[in-house]
């Protein structure tokens, strides 16, 4: 079978599995080119477990439900290994040209799959929280950091006093003159790195809001925060890069960035037209 990106996940995480979860996980690596067309009944009898049991295996590798999970398995075995940010990368026979590909289609399914990840009720309360906010600061580390940049930005577009940092003591001095009603947008795709469980653990001490955007597999930060976006978990985990968490990362921040503007946006035309003005003198 081809070492997909579901089934070295799999492989990654055997030993985490419950016993009846191990069954399910078994049954996909010796057969998981048929499960794309099986329901979460024929499944569970030809693995022997219960669908129950089906469902919290797909939530221990990042994904909402079966359903989720089979597309993706469908698309990998139709489209090859889809591990493009592995170190598993140097073992293929791609060209520059097939590598665009597969790094198009990753992104692609990243995008369509957050539709399914991402709660519409917690994206509202999201765009509501941002929109009574005064402060906002963004805190990703590593690939994670990027996208937080970017929100920063554009968020200091729209006139919030926004702050964006990978630095634990930059942001710590931040939050602490932030009010009780403000937000911090932490970044993270496993939701388990150190510095960012313990900025949030900081805010949430100060009263501030935590929106989190990362995977949906109950990791610590996606318990402590009060507001969650979930991506679906598309990494390899020996990559080289953040590939598809970036892409979902951004446009989730796009996404918000968006429907705020939606929300305020009739009180900054003025301004907006002003900067644009500005910025067209340094234009030849």
């Amino acid at each position: 079978m081809e070492e997909t990106m579901i089934i070295l996940k799999i492989k990654k995480h055997i030993h985490q599995f419950t016993a009846a979860e191990r069954k399910v996980a078994d049954y996909i690596l010796e057969y998981g080119e048929f499960v794309p067309t099986m329901t979460t009944k024929q499944l569970a009898e030809a693995a022997d477990a219960s669908e129950a049991s089906i469902v919290r295996f797909c939530k221990r590798i990042g994904f909402d439900s079966f359903r989720m999970l089979k597309v993706v398995l469908a698309k990998e075995f139709s489209q090859g290994p889809m591990t493009v940010n592995s170190v598993s990368l140097l073992q293929s026979n791609d060209t520059p040209h097939s590598l665009f590909q597969k790094v198009t289609h990753v992104n692609k399914m990243a995008l369509d799959l957050t539709l399914k990840t991402l709660s519409h009720s917690e994206f509202e309360k999201a765009v509501n929280a941002f929109v009574q906010a005064k402060k906002v600061a963004l805190f990703g580390v590593g690939g994670s950091y990027p996208p937080a940049v970017d929100g920063q930005y554009k968020l200091m577009r729209i006139g919030y006093h926004a702050a964006a940092s990978s630095d634990y003591h930059y942001m710590v001095p931040f939050i602490t003159y932030m009010k009780k009603g403000d937000v911090i947008l932490c970044f993270s795709s496993s939701g388990k790195t150190k510095e960012v469980i313990d900025i949030a653990q900081y805010a949430k001490e100060r009263g501030i809001t935590v929106i989190s955007i990362t995977t949906l597999n109950q990791s610590p930060l996606y318990k402590m925060s009060d507001i969650t976006l979930c991506i679906p978990d598309l990494e390899a985990e020996e990559r080289i890069g953040s590939i598809a968490s970036r892409t979902a990362h951004q446009n989730v921040v796009d996404a918000l960035y968006v429907s705020i503007f939606h929300e305020i946006g009739e009180n900054l035309i003025e301004a907006f037209d002003l900067s644009r003005e500005k910025a067209s003198e340094k234009r030849k």
